[in-house]
């Protein structure tokens, strides 16, 4: 008997251990290894929206400590031009696995005449979400923490992967999703809003049926808008449009191309 009840007490534990190591994973309809877009910046400049650089965001697939992994990049350049008021390069890289659990993030960041970047390390012993941080400021010195957390949570990039692959099909406006987002040195409370449903031109000059999605931080007591996200409605989720809420100002960017993509983009306009 106590045999059978060590046995049964061993499969309990190791369903819950499997359970919490599992939370952190996602199902993936949305991209494969391969997608490329590309898009055009605009830098809102005394009132006029201006084109000032271009961006891109790629998904291969790759390994992270020898597991097969997603990588994903999303790069933004501004040009000529807007280096007469504003030098801006940025870069946001991640892995996740191909079940969508967070594994590597880092942002660099050129923003004027500073220099940053931050990293985030991920790892799930027994069934927890450990992360350890790592921020290189405008100090020019290296700030490591680490913490281990019963929830999971994310960085920009690997939420945003993971939000492609949500079923809205029975949101109402206003539809909210919490989770923590963290970076080179904090932890916050962050939520993606469902604003609604409009139709997008992008610069490529057609038209797609899009959800639009909020990207908001909790910030000195209140919600701040971080960045608008325009996605096709339908099975792919491709932003066709980023409304982006800067410390300087405003950007926003429009697609310019698409290639990889993993579904049918049936919601183009005809």
């Amino acid at each position: 008997m106590r045999h059978k009840r060590f046995l049964t007490l061993t499969l309990m534990l190791t369903l819950i251990l499997t359970t919490l190591s599992a939370q952190c994973t996602f199902r993936n309809t949305a991209f494969n290894g391969g997608e490329y877009l590309t898009y055009n910046l605009y830098y809102n400049w005394k009132f006029v929206w201006v084109k000032a650089g271009s961006a891109s965001m790629y998904t291969i697939g790759s390994t992270y400590q020898g597991k097969p992994a997603f990588r994903a990049s999303l790069t933004t350049r501004g040009n000529k031009k807007a280096d007469n008021f504003f030098v801006m390069r940025d870069t946001l890289l991640c892995y996740v696995s191909k079940d969508m659990a967070p594994l590597y993030y880092r942002k660099g960041a050129e923003e004027g005449k500073r220099y940053t970047y931050e990293e985030v390390f991920y790892s799930y012993p027994n069934g927890k979400c450990a992360i350890k941080q790592h921020r290189f400021g405008t100090d020019k010195l290296h700030y490591w923490k680490s913490n281990t957390y019963e929830e999971c949570v994310y960085d920009m990039l690997s939420i945003f992967l993971r939000a492609r692959s949500f079923d809205p099909s029975n949101w109402r406006k206003g539809h909210v999703i919490k989770f923590p987002i963290v970076d080179g040195d904090s932890k916050d409370p962050a939520q993606l809003r469902f604003v609604g449903k409009t139709t997008v031109k992008a610069d490529n000059g057609k038209k797609y049926r899009c959800l639009q999605l909020a990207y908001q931080q909790y910030e000195d007591n209140k919600w701040r808008e971080i960045v608008h996200f325009y996605v096709t409605d339908d099975n792919n989720h491709i932003p066709i449009r980023l409304d982006m809420f800067l410390k300087f100002g405003s950007a926003k960017a429009f697609l310019v191309s698409m290639k990889g993509n993993r579904n049918a983009v049936s919601s183009q306009v005809k």
